[in-house]
């Protein structure tokens, strides 16, 4: 170890462990899934609209494999995640500019957190995500 610090024992487990954050910390690994997975679809668009070059044919059969029910699935999932990224992105924005935090006062140890009162907030930006959700779930499985 170096500067004689001691060892995680979390391991991969500290990646995803709340601890004392709770709620918060897995809506922070979620927005960080969620991004690295909006990040891949990007990657694998470009390379499925570069499938034009080989040909109408090659398209046609491209776009019927997209149409099948599996796809539908994952069309459904990238949708949600792109839901979820962006409420809980407009969420930290909120926080980060100081919405919802409280009057400042002297830091004084014991340190107080502020997550409680920014919570309410947290809450109806995930209610919100979860109803667009399920709005854009209705109008993709049920046309």
């Amino acid at each position: 170890m170096k500067n004689n610090q001691p060892a995680s024992r979390l391991g991969l487990r500290g990646w995803v462990y709340a601890g004392k954050y709770s709620f918060e910390r897995y809506l922070y690994f979620g927005h960080r899934l969620s991004g690295l997975g909006l990040a891949a679809y990007m990657v694998l668009h470009i390379i499925e609209t570069a499938n034009r070059i080989r040909g109408e044919h090659a398209w046609a059969q491209l776009m019927a494999l997209f149409a099948s029910p599996p796809f539908k699935v994952i069309e459904y999932l990238l949708f949600a995640m792109a839901v979820f990224h962006a409420m809980n992105g407009i969420r930290l924005f909120l926080v980060e500019l100081g919405f919802f935090l409280g009057k400042p006062r002297e830091p004084i140890y014991p340190y107080q957190s502020s997550v409680k009162k920014h919570r309410p907030l947290t809450y109806l930006m995930m209610i919100l995500a979860g109803l667009l959700m399920a709005l854009g779930g209705s109008s993709l499985f049920f046309p």
